[in-house]
Formats: C-alpha cells, structure tokens, sequence
C-alpha cells in the first residue's frame, strides 16, 4: 500500500475512532453520572443502547442514499451531527435529555460505515481490503480505548461535562481534514496517475473491466442467501462487541473495585492489543488467500476462527487474577470485532456489482447493530435479576457458537449483479 491509499485508509480510522470514542464516553463517565441523577442499572442498560435504536434505523435509508450523495458528503456531514451531540450531552439535566442525545448521535453515526465501505471497495485493490477493512473496523476497538483513557482523565482532572464538551469537539477537526483532503480516486489531483490506473484496474479484481450502471434493489438483495448469511453473522459478533463496549468499565468496577481512572486504564489495555492481533489476522488473510479464493468467499474460514476465538468469553467469570481477565478479554475482543470487520470485506468479496458495497455494508451493519442494541438492555436486565454476569457471557457465547455455524454454511454464493 501506498502512502497516498495509506492516508485514505488513515482517514477512515480516525473517523472509527471518534465514533466510538463518543460511544463509549457515557459508559467511562457512568459512575459520577449515576452518582448526580440516580440511575438505576435497567436505566442505564437503555441509556447504553439508546444511540443504537436511532443508528438501525437509518442504517439501511442511510446505505441507499450513498450512490445519490456521494461518500463525502454523507461521512462529513454524519460526524458534524453527532459530534455536536456529543458536545450537547453537556447540558442535559436527566435521563430524557441524555437519551435526546444519545438517539441523535445514533442516527447520524449511521453514515459512517456503510459510506466508508463504498470508500474503502473505491480506493483498494481487492488484495488490501482485508487489511483496510480491518484497520477500518479496528476503530471500534482503538476507540474504546483511546476514548476510555481520554474520558476518564478529563473526567478525573475537570468533570464529566466538559469531557463530553471536549470529545465533541474532536469530531470538528477531523471534518476539516476530510473536507480539504478527501476525493474519489477518479477525481483527486494528489494522486498520481500510475497509481489511479492500478486502483482502477485491481479494485474489482478479474471483474475490473465490468461496468454495472444501477446499483440491485433493496429486495434482490434480501432474496439472496449469502447476504442473510452476512447479515446474522455480523449480529452473533457484534452482540459480544456491544456488551464490551458498554458495560466492561462498569463490570471492571464491580467485580475489582477500580477507580474510574484505573477503569479507563484497565478498559483500553484489552481492545488495544486487539487492534494489532486483528491487523495481523486481516493482513494474513489477505496473504494466504488467492483472487480466486476470495471472490469464492473463503474469507469466511477466517470468520469462522475468529467467532470460535471469542468463546473464550466463558472463562471471563472463572479466571482469578486481573492479569489472566485481561488476556481472556483480549481475546475475545480480537475474536468479535476482526470477525466482524472480516466480515464486511467478506461481503465486498461476495458482490460482483460494486455500486451494491454502500447497500450490502448497510444491511449488514443493520444485523450486526440490531443485535448491539439489545445486548446492553439484556444484560442489564441479567445483572439486575441475577447480581452477576456469568448468564451475560452464556448468552453471549451461543451466539457466537451461532455465527460460526452461520458464516460456514450461508455465505458460500457469490452475489451476482441484478442489472448485468
């Protein structure tokens, strides 16, 4: 990869990263919140998932719109929105007012990946998507941590509303880089021209030469096997992810008796190395597999390792010492989330149309937040009736136990284009 896709790829990260660094601020700042207004844990477990119910719903509206306004627009324009409702979860005085920003921040947060998935299949030979996908998807384990360790200084050093004030302000500078540096590979003027004639003719792999004008309908796609496969997949993985990203801090400090600074310490270790083992694991199945191999969709072997990988979630309420819940964590956080980010190259694998990538990542990421929206409130629930989280990781577990068995039988037919 070159330094001028790297920027790209950069660019995309970064934005991950905020988007979850937002996420997961109310959760590192949950303890001074329910300390001021009371909140119960149910409370919470909604206040968690309350930017989810608004982000599945835009998701797919969100997806179909990006080949009519471009990915620029729709990335800039999404981190503009929720990084203002970041910075306005400042002002809220209970739990309506934060739940009103959590579900506007949800909404907008919905144009980042099915628009980056349409950046990523633009700029990207198919032999560096995995990578890409990967490093793009790891976001949402570089901002948990990032975001863990940031928010609870700020919360320690000043307090929980100017953190939220701070974090919204983040977003606003990333936009202005995107806004002066972004461009479509056929229009940038930075990019030289031998490296846009070998973006162009590898980006679509032995399909490069294929022009597809419309993009397949919402429906042909729903009529295809492998996208359902895709689709439950992605909602067995991220299930897993979503209880991590909103409730590790809380279960670090319950069951070890942390401070809120050692909690967001603590948080970021696990999804830090997660970030490089996954980098490792995408970067090797883009090695070891073939052109063939991967427009045959063999990248769902990979899936498979990873959703098996993160079973080791059943060990977490057994393992003794932090350091040993520590290294179960990292695993099961590499396992979930390069799972799923696998999962959406795999996806772009699977279509031989790449005006349906936008569409396909939607539906995709619909599955997968669908069951993140409810994983919170589940466990919650769990925590509430049971005074633990042993039964939170069963669940938890056999949906992952599902999305191995899913990915292996379901995602085996390419998806051929409706308007060839």
């Amino acid at each position: 990869m070159t330094v001028r896709r790297g920027w790209i790829a950069l660019l995309i990260f970064l934005a991950v990263i905020i988007n979850y660094i937002d996420r997961i601020a109310l959760s590192i700042a949950a303890k001074p919140i329910v300390s001021e207004f009371g909140f119960s844990p149910v409370q919470m477990g909604y206040l968690f998932s309350g930017f989810l119910w608004t982000y599945v719903v835009c998701l797919i509206p969100l997806g179909l719109l990006v080949e009519r306004i471009g990915a620029k627009r729709m990335v800039g324009g999404g981190i503009a929105i929720w990084s203002a409702a970041t910075a306005l979860t400042a002002l809220a005085g209970g739990f309506g007012s934060i739940l009103a920003a959590r579900l506007v921040m949800g909404a907008s947060e919905a144009t980042t990946f099915p628009a980056c998935g349409r950046v990523i299949r633009d700029w990207f030979p198919e032999r560096e998507r995995g990578f890409v996908t990967t490093l793009f998807n790891g976001g949402s384990s570089a901002g948990p941590a990032l975001g863990a360790i940031v928010t609870a200084a700020l919360v320690s050093s000043f307090d929980w509303r100017i953190a939220f004030v701070v974090l919204g302000a983040v977003g606003f500078i990333w936009l202005a880089a995107w806004l002066v540096w972004y461009g479509a590979p056929e229009q940038a003027q930075w990019l030289p021209a031998a490296e846009k004639a070998k973006i162009l003719a590898e980006r679509n792999g032995t399909n490069a030469a294929t022009v597809h004008p419309q993009p397949s309908s919402l429906g042909y796609l729903l009529s295809q096997r492998s996208i359902w496969g895709l689709v439950l997949t992605q909602a067995c993985l991220v299930y897993t992810a979503y209880l991590f990203l909103t409730w590790l801090p809380t279960y670090l400090q319950s069951t070890r008796e942390l401070t809120t600074m050692n909690t967001g310490y603590l948080t970021a270790i696990p999804y830090l190395f997660t970030i490089v083992l996954g980098l490792v694991i995408a970067r090797a199945s883009d090695r070891m597999l073939s052109s063939a191999d991967i427009q045959a969709g063999k990248r769902r072997n990979f899936i498979a390792a990873m959703a098996v990988l993160a079973l080791l979630i059943l060990l977490a309420p057994v393992v003794g010492s932090l350091p040993q819940l520590l290294v179960v964590l990292t695993l099961v956080l590499t396992g979930c989330t390069t799972g799923a980010g696998l999962n959406f190259t795999l996806a772009s694998d699977l279509l031989r149309n790449p005006r349906d990538v936008s569409r396909v990542i939607a539906i995709t990421a619909f599955g997968g937040n669908l069951f993140g929206l409810i994983a919170p409130i589940i466990t919650g629930y769990v925590v509430s009736g049971t005074g633990g989280y042993t039964w939170a990781f069963r669940i938890a577990a056999a949906l992952l136990l599902c999305g191995c068995l899913v990915t292996l039988t379901m995602t085996r037919r390419p998806v051929k284009p409706q308007y060839a």
